[in-house]
């Protein structure tokens, strides 16, 4: 059977890189004496799956895997045992079971939730300002990384929420394999805006990934299990 699971990856551990999640969790299901299936051949391995990997520096609120399991088991015991196997920061929150013929919870993600926690009360305010401008342009660039350059982009189709208060500012932005909106690039963006030649630090928050429904509207990715 496969096992969905939402859980936290802490601020505390946001400079922890997903390599490291990943041993962190197979670690985990080692210790927990959850009967995990592994993949077969000389170098057998945990079958898991994460939905999105989180980008080092980022700290995450309902982070998704996916673990395939050789027996049956509730989704209460798989959180008691995992959350006992499990460092604190690293908490898990929910669980369900998935039909093994499910689609990768990978390939079902369309967009993420993000809080950025802005360093300064005045580079907050002048990115705030500058968001009505941003949604008021059809085209809004940022430099975008690839394998081998750099190259600008036009990030404004990707952004479908954006607002902000205080020291926060909000997004729902695209991300799926083909193209994504990363929250350094809206950050970019904002403060060519607002006129800023240096960009402030902010501490990013991925709240929550998003699948789609049959209308095309985000839903939470965990409802999709």
């Amino acid at each position: 059977m496969r096992m969905m699971a939402v859980f936290e990856k802490s601020e505390r551990i946001r400079h922890i890189g997903h390599l490291d999640i990943q041993r962190s969790v197979q670690r985990g299901l080692r210790r927990s004496g959850l009967p995990v299936a592994y993949s077969g051949g000389f170098h057998p391995h945990i079958l898991i799956s994460f939905a999105s990997a989180l980008a080092t520096g980022a700290a995450g609120k309902r982070e998704i895997m996916d673990v395939t399991l050789a027996e049956p088991v509730t989704p209460e015991l798989f959180l008691e045992k995992m959350n006992q196997a499990m460092p604190p920061e690293l908490h898990l929150i929910e669980a369900a079971p998935m039909d093994d013929k499910a689609p990768a919870m990978m390939s079902l993600v369309r967009a993420a939730e993000y809080d950025l926690a802005i360093d300064g009360e005045e580079a907050a305010a002048m990115l705030t300002a500058a968001i009505p401008a941003a949604l008021g342009q059809t085209e809004l660039t940022a430099m975008r990384k690839t394998k081998t350059k750099l190259e600008e982009c036009n990030i404004r189709p990707l952004i479908h929420a954006l607002d902000g208060a205080g020291n926060h500012i909000h997004a729902v932005m695209t991300l799926t394999e083909r193209e994504s909106c990363k929250p350094g690039m809206l950050l970019e963006a904002l403060c060519r805006l607002a006129g800023l030649e240096n960009p402030p630090r902010m501490v990013v928050t991925r709240l929550r990934l998003l699948g789609s429904d049959e209308t095309g509207g985000f839903i939470p990715l965990e409802k999709m299990a």
